[in-house]
């Protein structure tokens, strides 16, 4: 139990204002008090949960289903040894841990769409589970714009999108206020999970609620409504847009909806998600949005609202000066001796769905939905590094192998448990009864973790240092 949680008096009385009449404070404080149950998604873009199932209990873990996401399961591990985020299957981007309601936002976003989305936005998008479990549910097609406000979390951003072996994100740096003018009618689908107070989260971290303050509600929820507008800005007519926030007060959340409505009238619908799951009715709102308190689900506090837009609005002028794209999109002559190098050295071919361009003599694969955006706004990462270029050829880079290689490439070794900590710390490995020439693909237990180079009888490391860990793995 977290004794030491901290639930102002002032929090509680709003609280107790806004329980539905089926709720009571006193199960609300009990909740509140009790950690969190762990939970995971399985990343279908590297194993399907039934393969993750098998190999789970293979593992002794116990899985329980999560109602509001296919590939999500609450878990029962013996971490004594090996905490989940250390173990051979987390480094190999098989899952993510993340937390159950937190879940529910992208599961709402992709309820009952008919055709797949080709441009997606994650507005505010770090550390990367939602952005993950969004490029999973489009299986690495279109494109998928991850930005994130503070540049010191752009990094971590990057490094789960890479273990998780995505290759059709574009991620940006920005105040996620500028997108409704760079980017007008864009997406046809946003994900606006904004920054919030936290009071949902106080199972996770018992001083979430510390400095909580009534007047810091309201000027949070003033932020929200400007992100709110520019997330509906940047929707396409007919696009869908999930508001969601990790915390409980109505300014935050409904008032922020009611807000979009206000301001656009009927050009916003609210979408009622009570079909989302078997239970959502507990939890549903009179206009269908989810309210959850974290006695219901017994998970963290949360808030998902989904709106549809049915006619264009008014942007906002803006005045765009990006200077010289510094890429250039090789020529056909050098993109087929670029797939014949790369099926030649390591039986792996590029998909279709993308286009090579350079710069200064790096070779990057791009989503081929990306190009009409490039010279719309400034990215800071796009698609995945491919290769460096040489004068005798290209050198293969890690994503190549994390993103598209199966392991079952003839260019591949296998290692044992030891050598692939060795691998995960950063070290050479040395197979044994094992040489070759290259770059070869490193597989343990069938699942390809990174890309390394022959060097004699040992493989040079070629992990990027992001994704280096030093020590209690597997």
């Amino acid at each position: 139990m977290h004794s030491t949680v901290t639930l102002p008096e002032e929090f509680l009385s709003t609280i107790a204002e806004i329980l539905p009449s089926t709720l009571n404070l006193n199960d609300f404080i009990a909740a509140c008090q009790r950690p969190l149950r762990k939970s995971i998604r399985v990343n279908t873009l590297k194993i399907s949960v039934v393969d993750f199932q098998t190999r789970a209990a293979g593992k002794g873990w116990h899985l329980e289903p999560i109602p509001w996401c296919e590939s999500g399961f609450w878990i029962t591990a013996d971490e004594e040894q090996v905490p989940l985020g250390n173990t051979a299957e987390h480094m190999a981007g098989l899952f993510y841990i993340q937390e159950a309601s937190s879940m529910m936002p992208v599961s709402a976003l992709f309820m009952q769409s008919g055709t797949p989305f080709e441009y997606v936005l994650d507005m505010a998008a770090a550390p990367g589970s939602k952005t993950t479990q969004i490029a999973a549910l489009m299986d690495n097609q279109g494109v998928l714009v991850a930005n994130e406000y503070s540049a010191s979390r752009v990094k971590i951003l990057h490094a789960n999108i890479e273990r998780c072996g995505i290759r059709n994100s574009a991620l940006t740096n920005f105040d996620g206020q500028i997108f409704g003018g760079w980017l007008p009618e864009q997406f046809d689908a946003i994900l606006l999970d904004a920054p919030c107070s936290g009071e949902g989260t106080v199972r996770k971290d018992p001083d979430a609620m510390k400095n909580w303050s009534k007047a810091s509600v309201m000027s949070i929820a003033q932020t929200q409504k400007s992100l709110i507008e520019s997330a509906f800005q940047a929707l396409k007519v007919g696009g869908v847009l999930v508001y969601s926030t990790c915390t409980l007060s109505r300014e935050e959340n409904q008032d922020v909806c009611w807000h979009l409505k206000q301001t656009y009238g009927d050009a916003v619908t609210f979408t009622r998600l009570d079909q989302l799951f078997s239970s959502a009715e507990q939890a549903i709102t009179e206009e269908g949005f989810l309210h959850i308190f974290p006695q219901v689900y017994d998970c963290e506090g949360f808030f998902v609202a989904k709106i549809t837009k049915l006619a264009s609005v008014e942007t906002p002028a803006v005045k765009k000066r990006l200077g010289k794209f510094p890429f250039v999109k090789v020529s056909p002559a050098q993109r087929l001796e670029i797939e014949q190098q790369l099926y030649h050295a390591l039986n792996i071919r590029l998909p279709e769905d993308s286009h090579v361009w350079s710069r200064d003599g790096d070779i990057w694969l791009f989503p081929s939905a990306l190009e009409s955006l490039l010279g719309e706004l400034r990215f800071s990462r796009m698609g995945i590094k491919i290769a460096e270029q040489h004068k005798r050829g290209y050198r293969w880079q890690h994503q190549v192998a994390t993103t598209l290689a199966t392991g079952q490439e003839s260019q591949s070794v296998e290692l044992d448990k030891d050598q692939a900590r060795d691998w995960f710390m950063g070290r050479d490995v040395r197979p044994e009864e094992t040489t070759g020439q290259g770059e070869v693909i490193v597989c343990y237990q069938g699942d390809v973790i990174g890309l390394g180079k022959w060097v004699g009888n040992r493989i040079k490391n070629g992990l990027p240092r992001d994704l280096v860990r030093d020590k209690n793995l597997f």
